[in-house]
């Protein structure tokens, strides 16, 4: 009897750290169930010095450059980002001509929802040479529309200046449109009298 009464002092030692250890790998596959339910950004390829031709039937749409691009895989909608600047050239596809551009400090590719945003410092340009300046633009290329919710000053053809505090476009940023307008147009008074 003593005997048992010696190993059971013994078996409770044994057996809590077991249970310790049990339980602490419980918590930890809790917690690895609760990260891959959510969406975690991970890192799956970093490229440098990206410059990517984008082509349809043998002729030059789109030409993007980037000094880092970094793409991640989300769960539900992976994306790319170019934290150190971008730069896109578009061109028409009929003469293969550049038709305009975009800069910005930041841009995101969004792939699944065929969106490219651009943030910090963007600068917009189309093939008449007017520029559009703003802190963001997005490029939604199902519908080919441009458009930023923040403030945005345009120059225009003969030197005009448009400011609106939204701004929406065809994607050759041929046709915008700006919401609570300002400008300052430059008027021939000879044209006028």
């Amino acid at each position: 009897m003593s005997r048992l009464a010696v190993n059971i002092p013994a078996l409770c030692l044994l057996l809590l750290p077991m249970a310790a250890f049990l339980s602490s790998c419980e918590n930890d596959l809790k917690k690895v169930r609760e990260l891959s339910a959510n969406e975690v950004d991970t890192v799956a390829q970093r490229t440098t010095g990206l410059d990517l031709i984008m082509s349809d039937s043998a002729k030059v749409e789109i030409h993007l450059t980037a000094p880092l691009m970094i793409e991640y895989q989300v769960k539900k909608k992976p994306y790319k980002i170019m934290p150190k600047g971008v730069k896109i050239d578009y061109y028409d596809r009929g003469t293969g001509q550049l038709s305009g551009d975009i800069v910005a400090d930041t841009g995101i590719q969004r792939e699944q929802e065929k969106l490219i945003e651009f943030h910090g410092n963007v600068v917009a340009t189309n093939a008449k040479g007017e520029t559009f300046k703003s802190n963001e633009l997005f490029w939604d290329q199902v519908t080919k529309r441009v458009y930023s919710n923040k403030p945005v000053q345009a120059t225009l053809s003969g030197g005009n200046v448009m400011n609106g505090n939204t701004f929406e476009s065809d994607d050759k940023l041929l046709n915008p449109t700006f919401k609570s307008s300002t400008g300052l147009f430059h008027v021939d008074e000879k044209a006028t009298q």
